[in-house]
């Protein structure tokens, strides 16, 4: 009984992904923008920083969240999913409601998105294992972003310049890995029978 209900949840979330593959790749091309402006922001501020990241924690939970309440009612059962987006949501406010935290504080902050969210992106993951190819995808980024949380734990006082090319870098590698796995939804969806995104 319990192997069927798994199959059906895997089924279900496997349906999600690729009728939702648009989501997946909008939240990959938010990450990529966020590195990308880390990069190549003169003289960034740790305010700035600080605002940067909560824009996109914020966007990142949303679009999240968008993934699992287009699913119908009785597949909403994501609970990994929505615990990430919940956390994501929760850290962009954080950071948009206190821009002037410290650099630690930030680093803390952010240590502690990554852990949460990788965690959440390796156990869809998981569901996802046997409905999918890519699904690797989701398992790299999420070990890349629970690694990620943890090198930022143990180097909670690191420079500014160095937090903001290590954020940018590691935004920038796991939203091209988000897009990616976006594109093979969707190749995916189009295989099983020219599955269109419903956008609205």
């Amino acid at each position: 009984m319990n192997d069927e209900v798994d199959n059906t949840l895997s089924d279900s979330m496997a349906e999600l992904f690729r009728h939702n593959w648009w989501v997946l790749a909008l939240r990959g091309l938010a990450a990529v923008l966020f590195g990308i402006l880390a990069f190549i922001w003169p003289g960034i501020t740790i305010f700035t920083l600080v605002l940067l990241f909560g824009a996109y924690a914020l966007v990142n939970g949303i679009f999240a969240l968008v993934v699992c309440f287009k699913s119908p009612r009785r597949t909403r059962r994501f609970g990994s999913l929505i615990f990430g987006a919940v956390i994501s949501i929760a850290a962009g406010i954080i950071a948009l409601i206190w821009p002037g935290m410290t650099a630690f504080s930030l680093v803390i902050v952010i240590a502690a998105w990554a852990v949460v969210n990788g965690i959440a992106e390796i156990a869809a993951a998981i569901r996802l294992r046997k409905e999918i190819a890519g699904e690797w995808l989701l398992v790299v980024a999420g070990i890349a972003s629970i690694l990620f949380g943890i090198a930022l734990f143990l180097n909670p006082f690191i420079g500014a310049l160095v937090l903001v090319w290590w954020i940018g870098g590691f935004a920038f590698a796991f939203g091209i890995l988000l897009i990616m796995l976006g594109f093979r939804m969707r190749r995916a969806a189009e295989t099983l029978g020219g599955v269109r995104p419903r956008v609205a």
